[in-house]
């Protein structure tokens, strides 16, 4: 039920209350002089209000229905006007709101109801609406059906107001009269305050007791409210609640989890009031659920999981094919609902209800519409008063029977179709030909897509690593229930040896998999070589030497995110295999059911390792590195992640209490091809997407090569055919967005371009490219050559994919076998060679002022002589 107040508002007069303000109340009365006026009001189609017509200005009967017809909730009319609309058999009598200026007109009223007995719900406004008037007329108050007018604004107190309020009449207050301020000016009374007056305080705790609910009344949670969080709450236009222990709650000031505050109401007899939200983010529940009463079911979560497809789509995933193909799903929705018309069992017609429902609201969704925009629209026609007849129409008629086909209109008069509409724009990239182009805008176009501010990063990475910290196990499994909602889980990790269960894979994949790690395992284990025992003379008796250590404890980050990713755990756990460090961890984000990939587990087997932290995020970085009860600590933590991971994986390897040191900064996925004339277009094409398809943020930069308009337009044309048969093509579409095709006149200006750039992945697609690689300063890992797509780079080739982005190839490596080697180095001197050596160091360290150290020599070379002597 809505608050105890009904808001006259007239839009000439703004002062007070605007219309979104009086939405959180729930109901306006809005005085109109014509139906057109009236309609042109209710089409606004207001979220969540509903609209008193006051039609007393109206004559014409029909005209008032017309506005019940257009969506008015109410209308309200005079005497005479419910007289003439008694004839009107569809008008239903709780629409209906008669005005008595008097106690004749109010006996009047009396006489109409009991002559029009179908007319007993209608309701009554005077400017005495007392309880001793709802009893004579047989009103229940809790139906809020009887409404006190005021004669003039002057008249308007608080107090009285909470009089009538706590009667159980309705006030109707003009909107000028009301404020949503603390502070309210001379003559405004606080909205919030009579609200409050019709609720009923709990007698334990002196608050008032508070059902949370969304758009569609699913419950989110309970809690409780005070005056001053109503009030908050009112001039927020938040979700503002009073905790018990901490005072004003600001729903979501620390979590992000806001709310925007749609309507204030009560329950029947007003002992719960009811705030109605729009819950931004993952939930209201502090598990990071929807609903603290359980998951939503039926169709809600059926519109919670399309929203989420929709924003990130899983590779092959057959909703984001219906997103990216309208014609598929139109297909879809014709299909199902003819098989809904066949089905003809309760079982069969339950069954393909839900298949319609789900393709029909999977097109809403693409579409931006929501259950709650599509009840809306039910609201709305449920307040139609006047009908259609509602025949089929002719095809659909013909087809079930109902009517035989319509005669062909003659061929003159048929109407041309309108041709087909492309919804989807040319998926490209940006062209820039340097020879034309400035050099300041050309440096302006290699740059990488913005990222977040290191500084908002880390203020929210900051504390989830102090809350794992400190709380060990449960802070990994608050931030896992939390983030990746696997609520199931109730250790935050799995020890090897792993059960055979989680590693069910096809024939296919383990073979892909094994076949993977063989070339892998070959190719860091002959980097061996180059970390080989070093040792040297450097001068007579003096010998240096350099051997190499595993590093003992390393922690593997895995990413899910967008897609699952066995390929990095590859890349990451055969050189720590190769490398023999005696303890390895992988962290990956577990699913919503608490499972985790079973290619993930299948390498964590097959490379050793000792656990898998079911996380993701900060809170996996931080598990791993200061370790908790369940979770081994780390000594270095390699892998990529988004920027979340990154600023954790640098806040603790600057952290000299972790003991944690990490290998490299990362961003966002990226390619740059090198093209001449003689590149295959669709080859170029591919490689390019193989890139786009990682994330949004993602960028992938082509470099042509002295490329004419065909041959550039040859390649355009491949990267939108080729991005719209891709399951991830909205993906790709937002990463295209900031990519660039750099047109240039040789060979040299591509290689200073792809230098400055400094790709992750370079791609030589040019002839004689192996020659080229002699030009490359920066990059992380080079493909040469029009038969080496990155791809096999990031499976089975054998180089590792963990690799510098954002132009960290500058100054990082990617992951290699010394990236879990730590080199220690050794001296070991004869006599004679610190007696040769002695004048040197001691003229150094007196250099320096160092007078121990100078000292350490000569007290042995004095010794040395006494030897001699």
């Amino acid at each position: 039920m809505a608050a105890p107040l009904l808001v006259s508002f007239d839009p000439a007069a703004p002062a007070g209350l605007s219309l979104q303000q009086i939405a959180y109340l729930g109901r306006v009365l809005v005085k109109v002089n014509s139906l057109k006026q009236a309609e042109d009001f209710l089409r606004q189609n207001f979220r969540s209000l509903d609209v008193y017509i006051d039609a007393t200005d109206i004559p014409s009967s029909g005209d008032i229905v017309d506005i019940l017809n257009t969506g008015a909730a109410k209308v309200f009319i005079t005497l005479d006007q419910s007289t003439a609309l008694s004839q009107e058999q569809s008008v239903p009598s709780d629409r209906l709101v008669v005005y008595a200026s008097s106690n004749s007109q109010v006996d009047a009223f009396q006489e109409w109801v009991a002559e029009n007995p179908e007319r007993k719900d209608a309701g009554l406004c005077t400017e005495s609406a007392t309880k001793a008037l709802a009893d004579k007329l047989g009103m229940n108050l809790e139906a809020q059906n009887l409404y006190q007018n005021y004669r003039d604004s002057a008249s308007i107190t608080e107090d009285g107001l909470k009089q009538t309020i706590n009667e159980g009449a309705v006030s109707v207050v003009p909107a000028q009269k009301l404020t949503f301020e603390r502070n309210p000016s001379d003559g405004q009374i606080s909205a919030a305050s009579l609200v409050a007056a019709r609720a009923v305080v709990d007698q334990g705790n002196g608050l008032y007791a508070t059902l949370v609910t969304d758009e569609r009344g699913v419950s989110l949670g309970f809690v409780w409210s005070s005056d001053e969080s109503i009030a908050e709450a009112f001039r927020t236009g938040t979700g503002v609640y009073q905790s018990r222990k901490r005072g004003l709650w600001y729903k979501g000031q620390s979590s992000g989890d806001v709310q925007e505050l749609i309507r204030v109401g009560f329950d029947c007899d007003s002992d719960c009031l009811v705030f109605i939200v729009n819950q931004i983010g993952r939930g209201f529940c502090h598990l990071g659920r929807a609903s603290c009463f359980g998951p939503y079911n039926g169709l809600s979560r059926l519109q919670k999981t399309l929203q989420a497809r929709k924003d990130d789509a899983p590779a092959g995933s057959y909703t984001a094919r219906l997103f990216n193909d309208p014609k598929l799903a139109q297909a879809k929705i014709m299909e199902e609902a003819d098989e809904l018309c066949r089905a003809n069992t309760k079982e069969e017609i339950a069954f393909e209800a839900a298949d319609l429902l789900y393709f029909a609201l999977t097109r809403c969704v693409a579409n931006g519409v929501s259950l709650e925009d599509i009840e809306r629209n039910l609201d709305l026609k449920s307040l139609k008063v006047k009908r259609r007849k509602g025949d089929a129409k002719g095809p659909w008629a013909e087809k079930a029977g109902l009517a035989p086909a319509a005669e062909p209109k003659p061929a003159e008069e048929k109407k041309p179709e309108p041709p087909a509409v492309d919804v989807n724009t040319r998926l490209e990239m940006t062209r820039v030909v340097t020879a034309s182009t400035p050099e300041n805008v050309v440096r302006d176009h290699l740059k990488r897509p913005s990222q977040k501010s290191n500084e908002a990063i880390v203020g929210l990475v900051r504390p989830i690593i102090q809350d794992v910290r400190e709380n060990g196990d449960v802070g990994v499994l608050k931030y896992t229930h939390k983030f990746e909602k696997a609520t199931s889980l109730t250790s935050p990790v799995i020890h090897a040896p792993f059960p055979a269960e989680l590693m069910k894979l096809s024939p296919e994949t383990q073979e892909a998999i094994d076949v993977s790690i063989s070339n892998i395992s070959k190719f860091h284990a002959a980097q061996k070589g180059s970390n080989d025992a070093l040792k040297m003379e450097t001068m007579p008796g003096v010998v240096c030497s350099r051997f190499s250590r595993a590093i003992e404890r390393v922690g593997l980050y895995i990413p899910g995110g967008t897609a699952v990713l066995p390929s990095t755990a590859m890349m990451l756990g055969v050189p720590a295999m190769v490398a023999g460090c005696k303890t390895i961890v992988l962290a990956s984000p577990p699913r919503a059911d608490g499972s985790i990939s079973p290619e993930i587990v299948y390498v964590a087997h097959k490379v050793g390792a000792e656990s898998i932290v079911l996380a993701g995020g900060a809170q996996a970085v931080a598990a791993m590195a200061y370790g908790t009860p369940s979770i081994s600590k780390v000594d270095k933590i390699l892998g990529p992640g988004n920027q979340f991971v990154t600023a954790a994986k640098m806040l603790v390897a600057n952290d000299t209490s972790a003991g944690v040191s990490i290998d490299m900064p990362a961003g966002p996925s990226e390619v740059l091809v090198v093209a001449d004339k003689d590149a295959n277009p669709a080859f170029v094409a591919s490689d390019l997407l193989s890139q786009a398809e990682h994330g949004v943020d993602s960028q992938v930069i082509l470099i042509a090569i002295d490329l004419n308009e065909a041959q550039l337009k040859a390649i355009e044309d491949e990267v939108d055919a080729q991005a719209r048969a891709l399951p991830r093509m909205d993906i790709v579409k937002g990463s295209l967005a900031h990519s660039v095709t750099f047109v240039v006149k040789d060979i040299n200006e591509a290689m200073a371009l792809s230098n400055e750039y400094a790709p992750e992945h370079l791609i030589l697609q040019v002839q004689d490219a192996e020659s080229v690689v002699d030009l490359v300063q920066n990059a992380g890992s080079v493909f040469i050559g029009q038969w080496t797509p990155e791809s096999v780079g990031d499976y089975s080739a054998g180089v590792n994919h963990s690799l510098p982005t954002y132009g960290y190839a500058k100054q990082y490596s990617g992951v290699n076998l010394g990236s879990f080697l730590k080199h220690i180095t050794s001296s070991n001197l004869t006599a004679d060679g610190l007696y040769g050596l002695s004048r040197t160091v001691e003229q150094l360290a007196g250099v320096e002022g160092l007078e121990a150290h100078k000292r350490a020599v000569s007290i042995r070379v004095a010794e040395i002589k006494r030897y001699q002597s």
